[in-house]
């Protein structure tokens, strides 16, 4: 009687064991998922989300046309994410039969609000208050205004000059001829508009009234050459 009691027992532990093994293989048993991760307003691939086991973090990438393929067991979960938007989890479910399955993973924006930043160039408030004591503040109106007539003064000066001493001379001659000859030839000659030499010819004959319509009798016999008129 107690050695069939103790055959009893061995055999339920026995069958217990086995059931145990078979369902621990079917847990263990690999399944494939291959499928697209697409957005979920307007359906669009969406390329290299990255997709991982969880239990193991061993995973995939999606290719650039949101394509992926990976395999996991019963019960794990695969998650899928991507900056911009929100983590996906994806728990596979115990009572798939099959061993590869199709998916279709959609993905939901994600807004992330960031706290208001102000970046100074300075590293330290004392550096700040270093550079703000010695900041050097910008002209006023009357200051530009002051540095411009100076400048118009200085430009005035130069357009009005005309060479007087014989070197000065010689050397504004020769500088004339070689402009000439330079142009000489070509089909279009450069434009004199920015030639300081054209210019002072033209103000200082205009001061002389070269261009009186009755000259005096004192610049009649002045004559005055320029390479081309200006335009």
């Amino acid at each position: 009687m107690y050695l069939n009691r103790v055959k009893f027992y061995i055999t339920i532990i026995l069958i217990l064991l086995m059931n145990y093994c078979f369902a621990q293989k079917e847990q263990n048993k690999l399944i494939e998922f291959a499928g697209i991760v697409v957005t979920a307003d307007s359906l669009k691939p969406i390329p290299f989300v990255h997709i991982f086991i969880k239990e193991t973090n061993m995973g995939t990438i999606s290719n650039i046309n949101g394509l992926f393929s990976i395999v996991g067991e019963k019960g794990q979960t695969i998650v899928f994410t991507f900056v911009g938007y929100k983590p996906v989890y994806f728990k596979i479910p115990d009572t798939l039969k099959h061993t590869f399955y199709n998916l279709i993973q959609p993905m939901i924006t994600d807004t992330i609000y960031l706290d208001k930043t102000v970046i100074y160039p300075w590293p330290s408030k004392d550096k700040f208050k270093e550079a703000f004591i010695n900041i050097v503040p910008p002209d006023d109106d009357l200051e530009r205004a002051r540095k411009n007539l100076a400048f118009m003064e200085w430009k005035d000066k130069e357009l009005n000059y005309v060479a007087r001493d014989g070197q000065s001379s010689y050397n504004q001659m020769i500088r004339q001829m070689t402009y000439q000859n330079y142009s000489a030839g070509q089909l279009i000659k450069p434009n004199n508009l920015l030639n300081p030499f054209a210019w002072a010819e033209f103000i200082k004959a205009w001061q002389d009234g070269q261009f009186k319509r009755n000259p005096s009798k004192e610049n009649e016999n002045k004559q005055y050459y320029y390479n081309e008129p200006l335009h």
